[in-house]
């Protein structure tokens, strides 16, 4: 399968799990494409904020809004989060190994965000590795039209997924690095 997907019950687990694969990859001297989200703590009382860093050492852009103390709704920026999604798209070449994005959200299953890159990869044989969440993953799924795998959302999981793809330089990948955004 082209595509694995991952999904975990806790918040920012996926984000932590894919920022270190992604590390472990570029640490290997692969030529990963697309973004990693960082999360920080604001304190009880706020919500974190979002952060989408380009891989492998690009731009960091916050894709999340502060609406105020008693807001319930979506923190998404959408236009932060397009701009992450054009300075991924203008680095994007054929040549990469893989693509990694933080997730395949809300945007992305109405037919905006990296839906278009992920088409792109897709198109290239450049896999992709990316989360999904609970409420979106239908519209994932149908998105992918039987390329998605779910990978335990584990370095490790993600490891030997990406070795089944034949790139034995993901081998010897780390399971407990850690990423120092």
């Amino acid at each position: 399968m082209t595509i694995a997907y991952i999904m975990a019950p806790g918040r920012g687990d996926t984000d932590q799990v894919l920022a270190r694969f992604a590390a472990a990859l570029v640490a290997r001297g692969l030529n990963c494409h697309g973004v990693v989200q960082i999360n920080t703590d604001r304190g009880e009382e706020h919500p974190c904020d979002m952060d989408v860093q380009v891989l492998p050492d690009g731009a960091v852009f916050r894709i999340s809004q502060s609406l105020g103390p008693e807001a319930r709704g979506c923190r998404l920026d959408p236009d932060a989060l397009e701009c992450a999604v054009a300075e991924v798209a203008s680095g994007f070449d054929t040549s990469a190994d893989i693509l990694v994005l933080n997730k395949f959200g809300k945007h992305e299953a109405d037919g905006r965000g990296f839906r278009d890159l992920i088409g792109e990869a897709v198109s290239h044989d450049i896999p992709v590795a990316v989360a999904v969440n609970s409420m979106n993953e239908a519209a994932f799924l149908e998105f992918a039209s039987g390329l998605a795998v779910k990978v335990a959302p584990t370095v490790e999981a993600l490891t030997a997924w990406f070795q089944t793809l034949g790139d034995g330089a993901a081998q010897d990948a780390p399971a407990g690095d850690t990423l120092a955004l």
